[in-house]
Order: C-alpha cells, then structure tokens, then sequence
C-alpha cells in the first residue's frame, strides 16, 4: 500500500513527543546544575547536546545498517500516523505485499524511534539556543557568541531536511551520505561550543604538530565520507577477503560506482550497478584507510607528551584501534551489526577528538623556538 510521500498531519504530535524526548534530559540536567554558575550549567547542556547527538548518530547507523530507514515510507510521520501503532493496518498490509521488504512492524518502530530522538536533539538545540542568547544579553563572559547555537539550530534544520529526503528520495546514495556528513558536522559544532567554556587554544604546540593535526582533521573527513558511500551503497561484503580484495591486491576498478547523483544500486544510465563497481567503492575506502591510521597513530603518540592534551591523545589512539579492529570484522565476520555501528560511532568519535585537539591547542609563539624542546614542550609544566 502506497503512502504519500509527506502528511503533516502527524506534526504535532510528534513536536509534543519531541518535547517529551527533551524533557527527561532536561529534568535531570536541571537537578544536577541547580548551584552551578551560568557559564557552568550553559557547558553542561553543551554537552549533555553532544552526547545525545552522538548517541543519535549510532541510532541512525543502526536505522541504517538494520535497512530500516524505509521502515514508514513518509515523513514526518508513519503512514500519516504518529507512531506505528497507529499504522499497524497499513505496516501489516505492506509486509503481507513483501516479506522481506523494507516495511515491516520491527523496522516501522526502528525509523521512528530514531525521529523521536531527532526531534528530542532538535528540542534541546533550541533550548540551547535561547538560553545562550539570554545569558549572553546579561553578562557575556558567561556564555559563548549566540551565533555559535543559532548556527547548530540551522544546521540540525538542514539535517532534519536531508533525513526526510532520505526516505522521500528512497534512499538516495548521495542523500543519504550527506545525511551522515551533516551528523558528523553536528557533532563537530557541538564541540566547538563545548570547548570555548572549558579553554580555547591554551595549549601551545609546535607548527608541525598543528599541520598534523589539520591533515589529520582533512583525511578523516574523507575517510567518513569514502566510508558512508561503501555503506549507503551496501558495497561493504563486495570484499570478503583481507588484505586482498576477491584474490587481488589491486582488483580491476569500475569507476561507476564513483558517479554520485544515481538511484540505489543503479549506475547513471540506469542499469544495475556491475559488483566490480562494488568492489571498486569497498577498495579505494580500505586503501584509504592505511594513510589515515597512520597519521592518526603518529599524533596521538606525539600529543602524549602534552599533560593537557594526554587524555585527547589517548583517545585518539584507542579509537584508531577500535577502527582497525570493527573494520577488519566487517569483512572477515560478513559485516555483524555491532561491529558495523562501532565503526560509525568510531569514526564519529575521531572527529570529536580531533576537533577538541585542534581547539584546545594552537601554535608556539616564536620566542618558544629560541628554548630547545620549548616549541613542543607542555606549557603546563616549567621547562627545565
């Protein structure tokens, strides 16, 4: 049974569940930050925000990955309903027409679920939004520039946008990959913020380590990217061999797969997308991902050394490990569903990371250069 591709009807309801969704953080939020100062509780729900949106992002991959994202075929609602409950005739009637389609009553409550807390993260932004703006009037050392969260205001209208073409446009590759570059872009705004309360660029690094770190910041965002179009193209298993790739060190290569603005499993012209095309996406995303790791293993093993930056350097080498590890078991395990959403939040994760390095850091003043080890000493502790 066909639904109409958008009914509103379903709109205020969900705004109300939204509401709903927002008010549980907030509760608890508000009773944990009752003493705290203004500047205090605004970095608090900072990142209460970013934690919910991370935790949004591994929703959606598991939405993704469990092919639910066409679980209610509409937007905003399920079958002009509010929840599945009240779509069950149609769910039912859908999945009767196709067993093994993308409707069924499991993936309906998987999609909407992760609306739900969609519109929750929405809710809270908006909050985040007018708090900072009134704060910001009364006293502006307490909170940051309110540009920072009407700018994530705007950006997570943008994302709601791009999360109904995706189901509207039938899972688009391209839409769908830009659904999860604006996620990752979220998160990163989200830390931006996070970081301008706890210190902006206190500590000073050498000019090669701040390179390192933009290089770093600029591969992995293509990675993410290369990393999206494999799974938004379902082209993961067309490698199921490692480190070869179907016996091959360097496969022959389909460049089709490459051409961005196509429907699902179809090339430009129309026609099924050739599996060497598959095999060609899968490829160029593991080969990239050697130069990655490597950049991302050298600056964590650099930044150690900074007392102030120590527990961002850990992380970033611990989720480089995470990485390898999930995505070398998307291959040899055939994709198992945990170690697929791992690598989502993974990479999601060392983005986070790296933004928080690049901002809690910046580059030595000259003078430092005239000290031996000064530039790449921590300004945390005298130098000797």
């Amino acid at each position: 049974m066909q639904a109409s591709l958008y009914n509103l009807e379903p709109l205020l309801a969900l705004m109300g569940l939204g509401l709903l969704v927002a008010g549980l953080p907030l509760a608890w939020f508000w009773r944990r930050q009752r003493t705290a100062t203004p500047r205090q509780r605004l970095k608090a729900l900072t990142l209460l925000v970013l934690t919910l949106t991370f935790e949004l992002v591994l929703v959606g991959a598991f939405t993704r990955l469990t092919d639910s994202g066409l679980g209610c075929p509409d937007w905003p609602g399920c079958y002009g309903s509010a929840s599945p409950l009240g779509a069950a005739q149609h769910i039912r009637a859908a999945e009767e027409a196709m067993p093994t389609g993308p409707v069924t009553h499991s993936k309906a409550w998987i999609e909407m679920v992760h609306r739900y807390m969609a519109t929750g993260v929405g809710v809270l932004i908006i909050v985040l939004t007018l708090w900072t703006w009134r704060v910001w009037r009364r006293d502006r050392a307490q909170a940051v520039h309110p540009l920072w969260p009407a700018l994530t205001l705007l950006w997570v209208c943008l994302q709601g946008a791009f999360g109904a073409l995706t189901v509207t446009m039938k899972l688009f590759p391209a839409i769908v990959t830009l659904h999860l570059l604006l996620a990752v872009g979220l998160l990163v705004l989200l830390m931006m913020q996070a970081v301008r309360y706890e210190g902006w660029g206190q500590v000073a690094v050498g000019a090669g380590l701040r390179t390192g770190l933009w290089l770093a910041l600029a591969l992995l965002a293509l990675q993410i990217a290369l990393g999206g179009w494999v799974s938004t193209n379902y082209a993961v298993l067309a490698c199921r061999d490692f480190p070869t790739c179907q016996g091959q060190w360097w496969p022959a290569m389909n460049w089709q797969g490459f051409a961005l603005w196509r429907e699902l499993g179809h090339g430009t012209d129309g026609q099924p997308l050739p599996f060497d095309a598959l095999a060609t996406i899968h490829h160029i995303h593991r080969s990239m991902a050697w130069p990655v790791l490597a950049v991302l293993v050298a600056l964590g093993w650099r930044l150690r050394a900074f007392s102030a930056l120590r527990r961002g350097a850990q992380g970033l080498l611990a989720l480089a490990a995470l990485q390898l590890l999930t995505g070398l078991s998307n291959v040899v395990l055939g994709w198992p569903l945990l170690a697929a959403v791992l690598h989502t939040g993974g990479a999601s994760a060392l983005m986070v990371t790296l933004v928080w390095l690049l901002a809690r850091s910046r580059v030595a003043a000259p003078l430092s250069a005239s000290v031996p080890g000064r530039a790449f000493s921590d300004p945390s502790r005298p130098v000797a």
